[in-house]
């Protein structure tokens, strides 16, 4: 139960069990908590708690998750006036992770709605509402001097800064203006390259390459003339006047030369035309499950160095055995089979039960499964715990019951946090195979492909060979290198296989 679920501490002191932080703490004047089962809050008058209204207790945006340090209001269940009770959904926030419900702790009426419904960008530990105890004139509410106005919970927006307009018509690039007493050479690259390296003037050298260039050999020559120390023999160079600038600057105009022999200013090959209008299109703002999604995939592509490995596993036997469940009323699908199947095959390799804490590798002892399910909001990876010690039914109701959370936004924390591997199943779409993103820290991520029909020679009982149709389908594993090494993996995939294509060693385990 998340801790926002949690009783108060006086029923918890009743109860012999150590006090606990509330996301509903009392108005800041008051001398103490306040709890629906405090007896000073029903029984005090304003004036104790020095607050010229009724008192209350805050409602404060809770931590969710882990990593989350602000979060969306999407929708308020309750309205102002209207009574609470312990456990009532009170409000639906938008973590990082996902879009949880939030549930009140006390018994009251929701005084005071702070943060509207549709505010974003709330900071953990904002106060978001009040509630006064039964019988108590919510209307009268104190509402605390330091959040009279609740623009102040949201972070601040950025400081808009000016930027000065452009001109209509753009300044003329400024003029190259060459050494005095040197002409303006064409020069290569490499050309340039040597002559800047050994200090040399290619100004009295006829360039011996197309179009006047001066080329990697005139360079060459002109070093090896330097270091015998003879005056060179080529011609004097006769370049032409050089070449008006166009009426459209090159960019080797608009750029600062610092080099003592520079380009030459090269008409364009053509002049362009006027720019064309923008595209239209539509702004669509990322929601912070998006926002999150995005920053853990770059991480992960960037910072872990993914392996790759598939294999083809024949599912025949799954399908036979599925149909024969199908009799007794008991319906399971494939993906359930290849969950169940990846828990054996972790629990006979546990050095594939792993994660990367971003120092040392941890091998964990329970075998929690992520399975990969496609949202409105985005994609977001339930978890079936201690999959190894579940059968194929109760695999099956697990997974159908966190998919249909996934989907209604109603995921508690502890249902999405943590997990020790993944399963993306991409089969459903009719793709054939694929590879997936690691999902941090996790080390190994399997992709999961369609069935579908290939032919193959086998032998009958009388030895001759045949071709037989079988339902063929591909899992990719993608690791992370440095905790599953190249053999392992391998491994891994190769038990696997044999356990899918042998169901019947799913209930041995």
């Amino acid at each position: 139960m998340p801790p926002w679920c949690a009783g108060s501490e006086g029923r918890r002191r009743r109860a012999g069990q150590a006090p606990r932080r509330l996301w509903h703490e009392p108005c800041a004047r008051s001398p103490t908590r306040v709890s629906r089962s405090s007896a000073l809050c029903r029984a005090a008058s304003p004036a104790v708690f020095g607050c010229p209204g009724t008192p209350a207790i805050k409602v404060l945006m809770p931590a969710l998750s882990p990593t989350m340090e602000e979060g969306n209001i999407v929708k308020w269940l309750k309205k102002e006036g209207e009574m609470v009770n312990a456990g009532d959904a009170l409000c639906e926030i938008e973590t990082d992770k996902a879009v949880v419900t939030m549930e009140s702790s006390d018994d009251g009426v929701l005084a005071k709605i702070l943060v509207e419904e549709g505010s974003k960008n709330v900071r953990l530990g904002s106060l978001i509402g009040l509630l006064v105890e039964e019988g108590q004139d919510w209307k009268q509410v104190e509402i605390p001097a330091d959040v009279s106005d609740p623009s102040s919970l949201a972070p601040p927006a950025a400081a808009p800064t000016s930027t000065p307009a452009s001109p209509s018509v753009s300044a003329p690039p400024p003029k190259l203006e060459h050494p005095p007493g040197k002409l303006q050479v064409r020069l290569s690259p490499a050309a340039r390259n040597i002559l800047e390296t050994h200090g040399l003037d290619p100004s009295n050298v006829t360039p011996s390459g197309p179009r006047g260039i001066f080329t990697k050999e005139d360079a060459l020559k002109l070093l090896q003339e330097k270091q015998k120390g003879k005056p060179s023999e080529l011609k004097p160079v006769v370049s032409p006047a050089p070449p008006q600038p166009s009426a459209v600057p090159s960019a080797s105009q608009a750029t600062a030369v610092t080099s003592a022999y520079p380009r030459p200013a090269v008409p364009p090959l053509s002049t362009p035309g006027q720019p064309a209008a923008p595209g239209t299109f539509t702004e669509i703002p990322a929601s912070n499950i998006r926002r999150v999604i995005a920053k853990r995939l770059t991480e992960s592509k960037t910072t872990i160095p993914h392996a790759y490995a598939a294999a083809d596993c024949d599912i025949d036997a799954i399908l036979k055995l599925r149909t024969e469940l199908a009799k007794d009323d008991i319906k399971v699908s494939v993906n359930d089979f290849i969950i169940k199947a990846t828990a054996v095959t972790l629990k006979q390799m546990p050095d594939v039960n792993v994660t990367w804490d971003g120092e040392g590798c941890r091998q964990l002892q329970s075998i929690d499964i992520s399975i990969a399910v496609a949202t409105d909001r985005g994609l977001i990876t339930p978890i079936i715990k201690d999959v190894a010690a579940k059968g194929i039914q109760e695999i099956a109701a697990s997974a159908k019951a966190l998919a249909k959370k996934a989907r209604d936004g109603k995921l508690l924390p502890e249902e999405y946090q943590g997990g020790s591997f993944s399963i993306s199943n991409l089969g459903m779409f009719g793709i054939n195979d694929f590879t997936a993103v690691i999902n941090p820290p996790q080390a190994c991520i399997l992709a999961v492909g369609r069935a579908r029909p290939e032919l193959k020679v086998v032998e009958d009982e009388e030895g001759n060979e045949k071709l037989k149709q079988h339902q063929l389908m591909t899992v990719t594993l993608s690791s992370d290198g440095r905790v599953v090494d190249d053999e392992l993996a391998s491994k891994f995939l190769e038990t696997l296989k044999a356990n899918l294509e042998n169901p019947i060693r799913l209930a041995l385990c």
